[in-house]
């Protein structure tokens, strides 16, 4: 089906943009993930009916759904997160859509879903970009966030895979992530809760997998922390990642570890480019387990230098501190870290084009 041909888009004028005005003066502070922008996408797959079809660019406003809907009886549903930057010459520009486009798929499959054309869903991207493109902010560390995702539409209450789905794509304006403001962020093990096993929906992008993370991650933020972070559901001894980023742990010697992808952990496109940028500064990046006894040990040996989170919402961000049931560790002097704060210039410079993309990341609009 990826590979299927992909319909025309039928472009359905807004009757009532957003003022100018209050559209710039909402962008001075957007916050994250509650402004919207003015248009949407939606295209229609039915298996009785050749597939996807009906595609339609359009008002963002409200869907209709059967409230026997598949999505909300067997959570049928995935999603990607993505940003156009509005780079130093005015351009707009995405960072590796490409790798979204697949990792969509990959977890399509998954959640036995359809796979949507990768060319539908990059033209998706484009094309709401486009039409968007006034409501990329120009804050620093603003960036227009794309959030494309899938669900079964179907109404019926038999437990088999729908054979009608809806992709739909809308954006939203963001500043930074964290509403904290510290330099590094502090972070609450979890230790009566798991993200994924082996075997499950770990390696997917789908809503579950965050619902799962709601309850420890609002014991993180009753215990002052910022985010929550995970261990293998088997030992619950191996670091996994957090409630919605990857990890790095930089080391003394010039070594970073980064868990392995096992099937348990989202592989983030930010990582993959991590692992990239940093082998090209002369580090050893091995991908290998690396447990919460050896993080506090290495943490207060000094051997442990840095602790990076990453993902495409919060970019590149320190970990200063965690908080593991009584016990308190801090890495390195707890604030941002050399290699944190340079990785995180390069990896923005890249995307908002003030540095050369010597490996054909950024796709212009």
């Amino acid at each position: 089906m990826a590979d299927a041909p992909t319909p025309d888009f039928e472009h359905v004028p807004h009757p009532a943009p957003t003022p100018d005005a209050a559209r710039d003066e909402a962008l001075k502070d957007p916050g994250f993930g509650t402004l919207f922008t003015d248009h949407m996408v939606v295209v229609d797959y039915d298996a009785d009916k050749g597939g996807w079809h009906q595609a339609v660019l359009g008002p963002r406003g409200p869907i209709t759904l059967d409230p026997a809907a598949a999505v909300l009886h067997y959570a049928q549903e995935i999603f990607e997160g993505m940003k156009a930057y509005q780079q130093e010459d005015g351009a707009i520009a995405l960072f590796r859509p490409d790798a979204n486009a697949r990792r969509f798929n990959d977890s399509a499959r998954r959640m036995a879903m359809p796979e949507l054309p990768e060319a539908l869903f990059l033209d998706s991207i484009r094309q709401l970009v486009a039409v968007d493109r006034k409501w990329v902010p120009t804050i620093p560390g603003g960036a227009l966030y794309l959030r494309p995702f899938m669900f079964a539409s179907e109404a019926f209450l038999g437990v088999r895979p729908a054979r009608q789905y809806k992709y739909i794509l809308i954006a939203s304006p963001v500043g930074g992530y964290f509403k904290s403001g510290a330099p590094a962020v502090k972070i609450w093990v979890a230790r009566d809760y798991v993200r994924a096993a082996k075997g499950g929906t770990g390696a997917a992008k789908t809503g579950g997998n965050y619902a799962a993370s709601l309850v420890p991650q609002a014991q993180a933020t009753a215990k002052g922390c910022d985010q929550v972070v995970f261990l293998d559901a088997v030992e619950r001894k191996w670091v996994e990642e957090l409630g919605g980023m990857n990890l790095f742990f930089v080391f003394d010697d010039g070594s970073v570890v980064t868990p392995p992808l096992t099937g348990t952990i989202l592989p983030g496109i930010t990582r993959d480019s991590l692992i990239q940028l940093l082998c090209e500064e002369g580090l050893t990046v091995r991908e290998e387990p690396y447990s919460i006894e050896q993080w506090r040990d290495d943490a207060q040996s000094g051997r442990l230098l840095e602790t990076m989170a990453c993902g495409t919402a919060a970019v590149v961000t320190p970990v200063g501190t965690v908080l593991d049931g009584d016990t308190e560790f801090t890495i390195g002097s707890g604030g941002p870290g050399q290699l944190a704060t340079k990785i995180r210039n390069r990896l923005v410079g890249v995307q908002k084009g003030t540095i050369a993309d010597t490996h054909g990341w950024v796709t212009h609009i």
